[in-house]
């Protein structure tokens, strides 16, 4: 690099330097699973193996899940934005290559095209990170919305995402989606939640419907699938009122166990 730049300031005319990196140069295990060291936790250096068994997740649900209805269902396909792994669609790509679209990193290209997709009698399934969708705004209201298309959103990572880091945190969707028209959002608790939200996104509602579950494992305070219902009372009380939705329903759960503690 220092002889370029020195080559550069003696010819005095504009050099261009393009340089091509490799994810995990001269880490065998990184260089052929790149996507698998995107971040990592402890793992053996000899091997690259992990040193714990990943458990399963809201991302790892949802992929074995949709590929599930796509087997029951030809219409479904699911489309990413260069986040196959992240979103949990390994699974799907590997049993439905012709049914699984990686548009790369463009988000708005995914939802443009599931628009048409939809359109043309497909059930599709965009799977994009919270923090992501934000760069599909405009193509989800004036793509999607606006002519009520069938179109699911499964929205991963929405709220904080910890060790994701900040660029990742999943703050907004709740805020913009509530000015989309026509769209339903559903935010599961659990796994079972989930699984039966998934379905009933892609079969019981008209117009585009986003599925939002947050990163990592689900909250073993609360594992009962309440989803056929708009609303359900977990505890009752005579003082104090705790509402939520989602993944907050377990610190609500826990949040109520202390104030009975206190005599609330």
């Amino acid at each position: 690099l220092t002889e370029i730049l020195r080559y550069a300031r003696d010819l005095k005319e504009p050099v261009l330097l393009h340089v091509r990196t490799i994810k995990g140069k001269d880490f065998t295990p990184a260089e052929e699973n790149p996507d698998a060291y995107h971040g990592v936790s402890p793992f053996d250096p000899e091997t690259g193996e992990p040193l714990k068994q990943g458990r399963a997740s809201f991302s790892s649900v949802f992929g074995r899940e949709v590929a599930r209805l796509a087997r029951e269902d030809p219409r479904v396909c699911a489309v990413t934005a260069a986040m196959q792994t992240g979103t949990g669609l390994d699974y799907f790509a590997l049993q439905f290559p012709d049914r699984f679209f990686d548009v790369g990193i463009a988000e708005g290209c995914a939802v443009s095209m599931a628009a048409g997709m939809a359109k043309q009698g497909a059930v599709p399934v965009v799977a994009v990170y919270s923090t992501f969708l934000q760069r599909a705004y405009d193509m989800l209201l004036h793509d999607v919305a606006l002519d009520r298309l069938h179109v699911v959103l499964a929205v991963d990572r929405a709220g904080l995402v910890g060790e994701d880091g900040e660029t990742h945190q999943g703050v907004f969707d709740l805020a913009f989606l509530s000015t989309v028209p026509h769209i339903t959002v559903l935010a599961p608790s659990n796994y079972a939640e989930l699984r039966s939200m998934l379905r009933s996104a892609l079969y019981d509602y008209d117009g585009p419907v986003a599925v939002r579950y947050p990163r990592g494992v689900e909250d073993p305070r609360f594992l009962e699938d309440t989803s056929d219902q708009p609303d359900c009372v977990l505890r009752q009380g005579d003082q104090f009122t705790l509402a939520g939705y989602g993944n907050l329903v377990g610190e609500m759960l826990e949040a109520a166990e202390l104030l009975e503690q206190e005599g609330i």
